[in-house]
């Protein structure tokens, strides 16, 4: 897959419309491909001088390791997302990756990101707004935690991932595949596997979203959408501002 299709280009398309010198620097970027087995971390937390990563295929999820053992996920990441970018920044892995299925994903050494964004600034502030969107997606999971009920932070849940598998092209927003468990959705949303069982079936049951064997379906969108009051503009789809 070339840089012009890959869905990390989609994603950036998003903000800018990337030039040929772009693309080209994207395409560089991809140079360095990895394959990662599904449960084996990417990225431990702790760890020093760590690369970051452009996720080609596959799913991984971010989680916080507790003293006592336990988890928490933070976030899942889809393909086109940059994995690990504050890592190198900071210079040490403030959370633990993990795939959840077999990945493929292109390493970028700090030593390279610092020198595409140096050479084309419009992508760096690409990547920027990538990152940004990203603080958003975090900052709506903290009230859904906090201020939504179950049902309404599944809903919300399900329509985000909907609109983000949409924008890199792996699915609609009525439609698309996820491979995550029960059990991780309850370690993303604060509720028990149980309590996710139980609002996934009321949410089929009052004729809203199915999520069976690995496939999302949204029947009725306007009365989800009402029901998890989501907001779809912190994730920005509108368009290139940057022509």
């Amino acid at each position: 897959m070339t840089a012009l299709h890959s869905p990390f280009s989609r994603k950036l398309g998003a903000f800018v419309a990337l030039s040929g010198e772009e693309l080209s620097a994207l395409e560089r970027l991809h140079g360095r491909r990895k394959s990662f087995a599904a449960g084996r971390d990417m990225v431990h937390q702790g760890q020093v001088n760590q690369s970051a990563y452009i996720l080609a295929s596959g799913w991984v999820c971010s989680y916080k390791l507790l003293s006592g053992g336990t988890r928490q996920i933070v976030d899942f990441q889809i393909p086109g997302d940059f994995l690990g970018l504050r890592s190198v920044l900071f210079r040490t892995a403030d959370h633990n990756i993990e795939p959840v299925t077999r990945v493929e994903a292109s390493e970028v050494l700090a030593s390279d990101l610092l020198e595409t964004f140096s050479r084309t600034p419009r992508l760096a502030t690409a990547v920027l707004w990538a990152a940004s969107r990203d603080e958003a997606m975090v900052v709506e999971h903290l009230v859904g935690i906090g201020r939504r009920d179950a049902k309404e932070r599944t809903a919300h849940f399900l329509l985000e991932l909907g609109a983000r598998l949409k924008l890199v092209g792996l699915g609609t927003a009525l439609e698309y595949s996820c491979p995550l468990s029960q059990y991780m959705l309850a370690d993303a949303m604060g509720l028990s596997a149980v309590h996710v069982n139980r609002v996934l079936r009321e949410l089929r049951e009052d004729g809203l979203v199915t999520f069976q064997q690995g496939e999302v379906t949204i029947h009725d969108l306007d009365r989800l959408v009402t029901l998890a009051d989501f907001d779809k503009t912190y994730l920005d789809h509108d368009g290139p501002l940057l022509k």
